[in-house]
């Protein structure tokens, strides 16, 4: 999704542009950033490479099996993000209790 949004940050006016119709408001926000949304959208990518990468090798089991500690310094980061994204209410939400 990311190689998608710079791709469409890249080149406006590409035929790909209406795929922006899913999330407009997006679109408005990456514009509004100019060239540095392209360069924050490669940094979450390569993030999320990275991520994936060290949770396809399994370092999460290394860190339990080997002692190796260092591996386990993403759970306490995204358990605050979690935790930061739950506590808010949508107005979706609060309608449906």
């Amino acid at each position: 999704m990311c190689t998608l949004a710079i791709v469409l940050l890249i080149f406006p006016g590409s035929p790909l542009d209406s795929l922006w119709a899913l999330n407009p408001d997006a679109r408005v926000a990456f514009q509004s950033l100019g060239k540095a949304a392209t360069w924050l959208m490669f940094v979450v990518g390569a993030g999320c490479a990275f991520a994936a990468i060290g949770l396809w090798r399994r370092s999460l089991l290394n860190a339990v099996l080997r002692h190796d500690y260092r591996a386990l310094i993403g759970l306490p980061v995204g358990g605050a993000m979690i935790f930061y994204l739950a506590r808010y209410k949508t107005a979706d939400s609060s309608s449906s209790r």
